[in-house]
């Protein structure tokens, strides 16, 4: 396969829009200093990052727009959101979550 000057541009111009979006905030983020109502506002980042994954997955439809909720995954969002409220921890709340799911499906 050859790769082409246009398509070795394409994927670093879709490199750079996919990064920026992401790294720009942090750098913005530690050169400014921050009121206490946005801090107390983003340490619940994690919940809304912990919400828009588990939900999709704990949905889903079926043939004839039946909707479905699976109940393991429900199982294993209690004590993830708990960790999240908890300890306000990306990391603790992700792996939390991991931790739940795998012993859930161990059991069930």
């Amino acid at each position: 396969m050859t790769l082409s000057t246009a398509m070795l541009l394409t994927i670093i111009g879709c490199c750079l829009v996919t990064l920026l979006p992401r790294i720009a905030p942090f750098i913005l983020v530690k050169k400014v200093e921050l009121p206490q109502s946005v801090k107390k506002w983003l340490g619940y980042i994690p919940i809304c990052i912990l919400t828009a994954l588990v939900v999709q997955g704990m949905w889903s439809v079926e043939q004839g727009f039946k909707l479905t909720l699976h109940w393991h995954y429900l199982l294993a969002l209690l004590p993830t959101v708990a960790a999240a409220i908890w300890t306000r921890s990306l990391a603790i709340t992700v792996i939390t979550g991991v931790i739940a799911a795998a012993l859930i499906r161990l059991w069930l």
